[in-house]
């Protein structure tokens, strides 16, 4: 059997002629007491107005796929 590096390389390979590419991505772990608090303390600082107007604007453009108006 291939060592584990072989089979992950030749795993690349394939996935690479089937158009794919891998992605890692790293996320903060809100399993973690200490990141909970330090989103806390982010969110507690941001301007409501601020927000909202952020949150309209992502809602406005975001509707492309929704029903034209009748």
């Amino acid at each position: 059997m291939a060592e584990p590096a072989e089979r992950m390389r030749r795993m690349r390979e394939r996935r690479r002629r089937e158009g794919l590419r891998e992605l890692r991505l790293l996320v903060p772990d809100v399993r973690s007491a200490a990141v909970r608090e330090r989103i806390a303390a982010q969110v507690a600082k941001l301007n409501p107005e601020s927000e909202r107007e952020a949150l309209l604007w992502i809602e406005a453009v975001s509707e492309f796929d929704a029903d034209p108006p009748r």
